[in-house]
């Protein structure tokens, strides 16, 4: 398959937290305010390094939406997802926008939000209320 294609980023970064590899800026940041099953998560308007699952319906605390998982670049972990469509016209903003799950990411300072849990965990089922 070959290596992989990784951008580096500049600035306050956010990075895949089993690998490093950089995932988003700090200022690109559009909430802090989201949940998933692990804690804490943040929507970016964009995110880097990431491949994009299939899409699927989930019924999440704000509704539904169609959605896909988005995984590390470099090393596959599962880091958050992606709204594809939001069904709820107050949902529209959330499109084409993605989740980074807190747990599976570390700080710009490189801080790990949830000490050092090293297990791969499943997907993300759910965003502020």
């Amino acid at each position: 398959m070959g290596r992989p294609f990784v951008i580096t980023l500049e600035g306050k970064i956010y990075s895949c937290k089993y690998c490093g590899a950089h995932l988003a800026l700090s200022e690109d940041i559009v909430s802090k305010s989201f949940h998933s099953r692990h804690g804490r998560a943040y929507l970016f308007s964009k995110v880097a390094n990431v491949t994009v699952g299939e899409t699927e319906e989930r019924t999440m605390m704000t509704g539904l939406h169609i959605v896909a998982d988005i995984f590390c670049v470099q090393c596959g972990s599962n880091v958050g997802w992606k709204y594809e469509t939001a069904h709820e016209k107050s949902q529209k903003y959330k499109e084409g926008k993605s989740v980074l799950e807190r747990f599976k990411i570390l700080g710009p300072d490189g801080s790990n939000y949830w000490g050092s849990h090293e297990a791969h965990v499943g997907g993300s089922d759910a965003d502020d209320a």
